[in-house]
Order: C-alpha cells, then sequence, then structure tokens
C-alpha cells in the first residue's frame, strides 16, 4: 500500500516558507497513529523541517540529490524509484511530503490521509496537486471545530483510490 498523508487547506495550500500553514496538534497524533510502525518517504525540505530529526518508530526515507550524511537515522536514496524499491517488501508506505515528492507520487498512490483545514493560508506558497475526487471513494471522515489549542476547523478525510474496471 502507498499511502499520501497531507494536510492542506482550502485552496491546496500546504505550506508556507519551509514549514506547516498552522499548528493542529491533534493532526500531529493523528500523524503518529497512522505512520508508526510503518515507512515514511519525505524529501529533504520535510526532514529539514522536522524539529528533531528523524520520526522514532518509523523507518524514514529521505529523497535527495544533497549529501547523504546529512539525515541520521534515515536511509538516503537519491529517486522516488530507489525509495520505492528500498520499501517494496513494507506493508505501508507513507508518502508524507514535500510539494515535488507529491506532485511526483500522486498518481501512485491507493490511500490518502487528508486532514482538510477550513481556511486559506494567502501567504501558502506550497501546493497539493489537485484531486479529481471522481477518482477516489471515501471511506471515513471525522470533523473538527475550532477550539482553543486549533484556531481552524479541520476534518480527517480517507480515502482510496477507485479500482479501474
Amino acid at each position: 500500500m502507498i499511502a499520501i498523508v497531507v494536510v492542506i487547506d482550502e485552496k491546496n495550500g500546504i505550506g508556507k516558507n519551509g514549514g506547516l500553514l498552522c499548528h493542529l496538534p491533534n493532526d500531529l497524533k493523528h500523524f503518529k497513529k497512522i505512520t508508526t510502525g510503518h515507512t515514511i518517504i519525505m524529501g529533504r525540505k520535510t526532514y529539514e523541517s522536522l524539529p528533531n530529526g528523524s520520526l522514532p518508530d518509523r523507518i524514514n526515507i529521505v529523497v535527495t540529490s544533497g549529501d547523504v550524511n546529512n539525515f541520521p537515522g534515515c536511509i538516503v536514496v537519491r529517486s522516488i524509484e530507489e525509495a520505492l524499491s528500498v520499501s517494496k517488501s513494507h506493508e505501508k508506505v507513507f508518502i508524507i511530503g514535500g510539494g515535488e515528492l507529491y506532485r511526483t507520487t500522486f498518481h501512485l498512490a491507493d490511500t490518502l490521509y487528508l486532514t482538510r483545514i477550513h481556511n486559506t493560508f494567502n501567504d501558502a506558497d506550497t501546493f497539493f496537486p489537485n484531486i479529481d475526487f471522481k477518482d477516489w471513494e471515501l471511506i471515513e471522515e471525522e470533523r473538527h471545530m475550532a477550539d482553543d489549542k486549533h484556531l481552524y476547523p479541520y476534518t480527517f478525510l480517507t480515502y482510496y483510490r477507485k479500482k479501474v474496471k
């Protein structure tokens, strides 16, 4: 299974200035819950945005053309093809960003874990590809209102890619 995990705003914004659009503590817990024990694949910039480097209890793979020694605790590869080859025996593989990696792997994913922030961030500078929802089946939806820890309402959505007949 190849899954994409992403947080997007109402206009598919995913980041600004090398970081997330906003802080959603429950989304971080959700991310940890679904990815722990599995393989995660990320680009260099996503790795650099992590506050403590590689994520614990997961196999971390970084796709980069840069210095391979800058990613402690990670498997470093040169292409998404190499990342998928390294992880081909793993039951679940999660693509966790960034924008370029999402663009080059979206067509490969069979599962989409989407956190939709019900807000538009006009200063977003990185975007997720457009999603043609007719190709996806909504499996799970969990709505959350804004609260003292979350400035914006958001929804956890899980989609499976529809099988081509």
